[in-house]
């Protein structure tokens, strides 16, 4: 195989990573709080191929794993009471399967039958202290203020009562997070979450995707037709290999 296969079939490998990662950003474009994702490619210099005559290194392309655009989604108002968005940089905090914290964008939260504050998938969020939230319906609405405090009024009394509030953090280095299954990011480095001072809670509204849809079906279409193009490559040179090796097989 000469090094013109080898080039080939390196970019198709990279291609057909580029197209599930573009084929999911599109797949979670109405998915709260999902971030859009990007392949990252560099060049790797190898040795020539066994049968090339070529001088010097071959430079190959390899993917590089991905980088995570975390922009702002835009904010679209449902007036559910633990509908809740983030203005700005920061996550919720969430209580993960072993009780360490993972964290996330997505404010669809409910209660549960306990009274807890949950995800959509059931996971406990967590205030200042990494303490649960626990809300009793029968004593009033919730009200979210814009610094993530829960504060409960009672319908009798008039009396507003402090519940909780938001652990709403961020990170220097967010490349440190890490993306789990139920829109849930992990923390695969020592870096420590800090306040996110300048984020901003609405109550009643969702944050969505920051997906955009055009640019990622146009970027579809790039990618299926490089990846057609660099197979019309490989053909090109089966053909040529094919031909050549008949002609030199036949009699003089």
């Amino acid at each position: 195989m000469d090094n013109s296969m080898y080039l080939s079939l390196s970019r198709q490998m990279t291609l057909r990573r580029e197209l599930d990662i573009v084929a999911n950003n599109i797949a979670n474009a109405d998915t709260a709080g999902f971030k859009m994702e990007e392949l990252l490619v560099k060049t790797e210099a190898v040795g020539k191929a066994r049968t090339s005559q070529v001088q010097g290194p071959v430079k190959f392309v390899i993917d590089d794993g991905i980088t995570r655009d975390f922009g702002q989604g835009p904010l679209r108002k449902t007036g559910g009471s633990f509908d809740i968005a983030i203005e700005g940089q920061g996550f919720f905090t969430v209580q993960g399967p072993a009780g360490d914290p993972r964290y996330t964008r997505d404010g669809r939260l409910t209660l549960n039958p306990e009274g807890i504050l949950v995800t959509q998938a059931g996971a406990p969020v967590l205030g200042q202290g990494n303490a649960q939230i626990n809300i009793d319906p029968a004593q009033g609405e919730v009200s979210i203020g814009k610094d993530g405090t829960l504060t409960q009024t009672n319908p009798e009394t008039g009396q507003a009562t402090n519940v909780g509030r938001l652990a709403v953090v961020q990170f220097e280095d967010r490349s440190a997070l890490s993306k789990e299954g139920d829109n849930l990011f992990r923390n695969t480095s020592n870096a420590q979450p800090i306040p996110a001072e300048d984020a901003l809670v609405h109550q009643g509204m969702v944050e969505g995707s920051n997906v955009q849809q055009v640019v990622e079906i146009t970027r579809l279409i790039e990618v299926t037709r490089a990846y057609e193009r660099s197979s019309k490559l490989v053909d090109g040179n089966n053909d040529l290999s094919r031909r050549s090796i008949e002609r030199l097989g036949r009699p003089n």
